[in-house]
């Protein structure tokens, strides 16, 4: 089974070739009316800038650097809010999943699973969650070369999944910093056949940086999603929320809501000039 290159979550597809569709939300699921909140929000920049989005946001966060720091919900409280936001807000989900026993049950109430970066090389779990049918999103990890997700992907073909998209996220650099080579993109498109998607947020993380926590530098989030888009992805993933500095998990690199539009808009007619040129 080969990779296809056009992954459709729900109605959505995306393509390295295709206009840009954006993966947005906020870190953590903090609760209930905040998820609607949130969720709502994105819907509206959807409709306003005319770009489509899937909702993020995680049910535990459970690579955070101290145990004492919070984790989320959890998955029993998520599931119903997952469901409320693509039944009542209209926009498809997007969520991750740590271990095999969670897979089942999320595919049930999300359009497409992600594996977390840390957890790219665990077999055992790429294969529960390709077994489910819905798409994937695998990122790429900290500590591969962009050549070794084919090897990744193939874990999910082989159980007879090829809705995959492979994620641009940074690689380790030091301690407590990343660095984006933009090589990547064209090097994982081209290796793995699967549309990549380039992680602004994470790629300007700085792991551990606080001591119990992470860093980050968000101001930078937007200058390397526009460097992604011209080079050509099938979406960009962004975290989100109304007052980072006070949000549990990720505030450092998760952009401003209200700044979000702004930065769209400029990656929306970069994103045309690049597809142009791509689809002549």
């Amino acid at each position: 089974m080969k990779p296809n290159q056009q992954v459709r979550v729900g109605d959505i597809v995306i393509a390295n070739n295709q206009p840009l569709k954006l993966i947005a939300g906020p870190c953590q699921l903090e609760s209930r009316s905040h998820a609607l909140e949130m969720s709502t929000a994105l819907y509206e920049i959807s409709k306003n800038l005319g770009i489509e989005i899937i909702y993020k946001t995680s049910f535990d966060k459970a690579n955070r650097t101290s145990s004492d720091s919070r984790r989320g919900l959890g998955l029993k409280d998520c599931i119903p809010i997952f469901a409320e936001i693509r039944e009542t807000i209209g926009l498809p989900v997007i969520t991750d999943v740590h271990e095999v026993s969670q897979c089942k049950p999320v595919s049930e109430v999300v359009d497409i699973l992600q594996i977390p970066a840390f957890l790219c090389r665990q077999t055992d779990l790429i294969e529960a969650a390709a077994g489910t049918g819905r798409p994937l999103n695998i990122k790429k990890g900290q500590f591969l070369a962009p050549w070794e997700m084919k090897n990744v992907v193939a874990k999910a073909l082989n159980v007879g999944n090829n809705q995959i998209l492979v994620c641009e996220r940074g690689t380790s650099f030091g301690y407590n910093n990343l660095v984006t080579d933009m090589r990547s993109i064209p090097i994982m498109s081209a290796e793995t056949g699967c549309p990549v998607v380039f992680d602004a947020t994470h790629s300007v993380q700085q792991p551990g940086l606080q001591g119990s926590t992470s860093g980050g530098q968000r101001e930078f989030a937007p200058i390397l999603a526009r460097a992604a888009v011209a080079i050509g992805v099938g979406a960009v993933f962004m975290e989100t929320h109304e007052d980072p500095d006070k949000a549990p998990s990720d505030g450092p690199n998760m952009i401003n809501i209200r700044e979000l539009p702004n930065i769209l808009k400029t990656l929306i007619e970069i994103d045309q000039v690049c597809k142009a040129q791509l689809n002549r």
